[in-house]
């Protein structure tokens, strides 16, 4: 399956806008690939979803660019000497390492689900309006108190397992889920939007990477996947500044009820079969 230069633009702003809002870009992708005509899941397509993605990764990179070389650096002199080890960045890198390791064990085991029954746009609709029931629920018992120099380990862990929630069924956000679960452990939304963004650098670049070979090899041409990278990062670059500007003063509740509301439109299209699962 072939995807032109300009659906990649059109699936390109789509990733940007929604890899880090807490609305689901493989659903969103999903759907925007439904209405225009492309097989969600081939493995072509599959694979152009998720190496756009690395360019949405890659704005976290330049974003948060100076973070990532402060925690980079404190592991780097942890390893090479013991008495670094006690600094909370040499620490933090670790547990991302660590906290990686679930989802990329399921990504592997469960890939066959993923690309068939799972990428179904009826998962996508349910995964959609349960999850906005989980980030509502997670917003208001989370009491908002933790910032990110109070992360552990255990936060690390559970957070980065919340992943798997959004991998086995597209629509429930990896945003989403990282978030709502960072917010249920009592962390304040910045640090647990923070937190999502850094959980989320080895598990999408790692992704990206793995399908890019069948991305090229089953039909999508290197020109809409440069145009598709491209595009995602620079839309995702400006999504990240707006995002972190809104949750230091608003709850999730703008989220969940955009989420509910695409979740139904879409159980309304595919029951009535304006658009196909």
């Amino acid at each position: 399956m072939s995807i032109s230069v300009g659906q990649a633009v059109v699936l390109g702003v789509v990733e940007g806008v929604t890899e880090f809002l807490p609305v689901s870009s493989t659903g969103h992708l999903k759907i925007t690939e439904g209405l225009m005509g492309i097989p969600v899941d081939k493995p072509s397509v599959v694979g152009f979803s998720a190496v756009i993605q690395v360019g949405a990764i890659a704005a976290v990179f330049v974003y948060f660019f100076k973070d990532i070389v402060r925690i980079v650096s404190a592991w780097g002199r942890g390893i090479a000497h013991k008495e670094e080890r006690h600094h909370h960045d040499y620490k933090f890198a670790w547990w991302v390492i660590y906290a990686t390791i679930p989802i990329v064990i399921v990504g592997l085991a469960a890939k066959p689900l993923i690309d068939g029954a799972l990428g179904s746009l009826w998962v996508v609709a349910a995964s959609l309006i349960i999850g906005s029931g989980v980030m509502w629920a997670a917003d208001q018992m989370g009491r908002h108190k933790r910032g990110e120099d109070d992360t552990s380990f255990k936060d690390a862990m559970l957070v980065g397992s919340s992943q798997i929630l959004a991998l086995l069924f597209p629509g429930f956000s990896r945003s989403g889920a990282t978030m709502s679960t960072a917010l249920i452990l009592d962390l304040d939304r910045v640090a647990a939007t923070r937190l999502s963004f850094f959980l989320g650098i080895p598990a999408l670049t790692g992704a990206g990477l793995y399908e890019l070979k069948d991305a090229l090899g089953a039909g999508v041409g290197a020109a809409p996947l440069a145009v598709g990278t491209v595009v995602s990062f620079a839309v995702a670059y400006a999504s990240i500044a707006w995002l972190l500007k809104f949750v230091a003063k608003h709850s999730f509740n703008a989220f969940v009820v955009y989420r509910l509301v695409v979740g139904v439109l879409l159980f309304g299209l595919l029951a009535t079969g304006a658009l196909s699962a």
